[in-house]
C-alpha cells in the first residue's frame, strides 16, 4: 500500500516519503536509523533532530551527541570521527556536513532535487538523487564526478564500499530488472555490470574489503552474493517463499563469514558464507552414492528455476523481532568480546541479541533500548514484555555543562564556523577534515 501510494505522487513527494522509515501507516517519531561503517555507533534521525549513540557496551547506551534543531531524515557518521552528513525534511535538497563534537557546521551544498541517500568513506562522499549521483572528495567536498541520467531510483538505493583501496560505488543499472552497476570512485570509471536478479533491486551492500556484494530483488525471496572482480555468483540463499516481502537491510560481518538480512516482516535472517566445497573425485558407493547420482541425473531434466531452489541454502540463524512492519538497520559485530546482533528499528528501539556461531536455529533477545526518548513501554503496541534479562532501558544522557568557560568555547566555535578561515579550521584529529565554503550544485 505504501509503495503504491508513492508511485502516484510527484518526484519530490516520493523522495520526501522515502526518507522516512515508517511503512504501512506505522507511526513513530523516528525517521532514520543507521550504523556507522565499523558499527561503533548508531545514528538516529527524528522529528526533532538527531542523536548519535555509542555501541561499546551492551550494559548502557551512551549518547555521544544530541541535536534538537530540525526534523532530520538522514544522518550519516564517518567511522568514529566527528564528521556527520545531515539532511532535514524541511530542506531535503540541502546537505550539511557538521563537526558534532565542536557543534559547528563545516559546509552545506544544495542540489537540484531531493537528496535520497548519502554514503561516505574516508576518501569519498556520495549524494544520491533520483536520477543522478554526485561523487565528492571528502577532504574538500569538491565534486569529482557526476553520474547523470541514471535509471529512476526513487528510494535512493546505492552503496559505497567502506574500504578506501577498493573504493567502489554500487547502484541499480535498470528500473525493470536487477542489474547492478559498480563504479570505481578512485579512478572515476565504470568497473562492471552484474545481472543479479530478474526483478528490480531492493537492497544491496558491500563487504568490508569491497571485494563482494550482496543483493536482493523486490521479490525478496532470494539473496545472492557476487565477486566484484568478475561478477561471479558465489552464494545464493533463500530467505523464504512468502511474496511481497521487502528486504530493508543487508550487512556483512567484518570477516565476511556471515550475512544478515532484515525485512518488513518480524524475522531477521543470518546466513553463513561458507566457501564452496569441491566435489570428491571418486564416486561414492552403496545406496547413498546411488541416490545422489540419481538425484543429479534427475535435476538435468527439471526446469532451471526448480533446480535453483534445491541448490539454495537456508539461513543459519533466525531472529524474531517484537514488532514487524518498521524499517530496520541490522549489523553483526563484536561488543565486549562477544558476537552480537544489533537491530535498530524506526519503531523506536535498539534490539541486542547474543550470537553463538556454532549454534543454528533461533536466538533470544538479551537487551533493548529506547531511541525515541519515551519511557513508557505501553506506548509501543505489540512490544514483548521484558524481564530482568532483556529489560528496556533509556540511553544515558550526555553531560551538558553550563559553565561560562564552556559557553565561551561554543560561541568561539560558532563564529569560526560562520566564516571559515581560508586555510581551514584547525582540527586535532587527522581523520577529520577542515571546513569548506557553502556551495550549490
Amino acid at each position: 500500500m505504501f509503495y503504491e501510494f508513492l508511485d502516484s505522487c510527484t518526484v519530490n513527494l516520493k523522495g520526501l516519503m522515502s526518507l522516512t522509515g515508517q511503512s504501512e501507516g506505522a507511526e513513530s517519531s523516528i525517521h532514520f536509523v543507521t550504523f556507522n561503517q565499523d558499527c561503533t555507533s548508531l545514528s538516529v534521525g527524528t522529528k526533532t533532530g538527531f542523536r548519535i549513540y555509542s555501541l561499546n557496551s551492551i550494559d548502557t547506551l551512551d549518547t555521544l551527541y544530541e541535536d534538537d534543531t530540525e526534523d532530520t531524515c538522514i544522518v550519516e557518521r564517518l567511522f568514529s570521527s566527528s564528521l556527520v552528513a545531515v539532511v532535514s525534511l524541511s530542506s531535503p535538497r540541502k546537505l550539511k556536513v557538521c563537526h558534532f563534537k565542536r557543534g559547528t557546521e563545516i559546509c552545506n551544498y544544495s542540489y537540484s532535487n531531493t537528496i535520497l541517500s548519502v554514503r561516505l568513506n574516508r576518501i569519498r562522499l556520495v549524494v544520491c538523487l533520483e536520477e543522478a549521483l554526485y561523487i565528492h572528495n571528502i577532504r574538500d567536498m569538491k565534486v569529482l564526478h557526476t553520474i547523470r541520467d541514471t535509471p529512476p531510483n526513487p528510494r535512493g538505493l546505492c552503496a559505497l564500499s567502506t574500504n578506501s583501496e577498493n573504493c567502489y560505488l554500487m547502484y541499480p543499472g535498470s528500473s525493470t530488472i536487477g542489474e547492478v552497476q559498480i563504479f570505481d570512485c578512485t579512478h572515476l570509471r565504470a568497473k562492471i555490470m552484474i545481472p543479479a536478479h530478474n526483478s528490480p533491486l531492493q537492497a544491496l551492500t558491500f563487504n568490508s574489503s569491497g571485494t563482494r556484494i550482496a543483493t536482493a530483488s523486490e521479490k525478496g525471496t532470494v539473496i545472492r552474493v557476487f565477486s566484484v572482480a568478475d561478477g561471479t555468483k558465489l552464494h545464493e540463499f533463500r530467505r523464504g517463499l512468502r511474496r511481497c516481502v521487502r528486504i530493508a537491510n543487508l550487512h556483512f560481518t567484518a570477516n565476511s563469514q556471515y550475512l544478515t538480512a532484515s525485512s518488513n516482516t518480524e524475522t531477521v535472517h543470518i546466513f553463513r558464507l561458507e566457501e564452496p566445497v569441491a566435489a570428491p573425485v571418486e564416486e561414492s558407493t552403496g545406496w547413498l552414492g546411488y541416490l545422489s547420482a540419481a538425484a543429479n541425473i534427475s535435476a538435468k531434466y527439471l526446469p532451471s528455476h526448480i533446480t535453483e531452489v534445491f541448490n539454495q541454502n537456508r539461513s543459519h540463524l533466525d531472529i524474531h523481532l517484537p514488532v514487524p512492519g518498521y524499517k530496520t538497520a541490522c549489523a553483526v559485530t563484536i561488543i565486549q568480546r562477544a558476537m552480537r546482533l544489533l537491530v535498530a528499528s524506526t519503531d523506536g528501539f535498539l534490539y541486542i541479541y547474543n550470537l553463538d556461531p556454532s549454534e543454528g536455529g533461533e536466538t533470544s533477545l538479551v537487551k533493548q533500548y529506547r531511541l525515541d526518548g519515551k519511557t513508557d513501554l505501553s506506548e509501543v503496541v505489540g512490544l514483548a514484555q521484558a524481564d530482568g534479562s532483556n529489560a528496556t532501558s533509556s540511553p544515558k544522557p550526555i553531560d551538558k555543562t553550563d559553565s561560562a568557560q564552556e559557553s565561551e568555547k561554543r560561541q568561539e566555535l560558532r563564529l569560526a564556523s560562520a566564516s571559515p578561515p581560508r586555510d581551514g579550521f584547525p582540527l586535532t584529529d587527522d581523520a577529520e577534515f577542515p571546513p569548506m565554503s557553502p556551495g550549490t550544485l
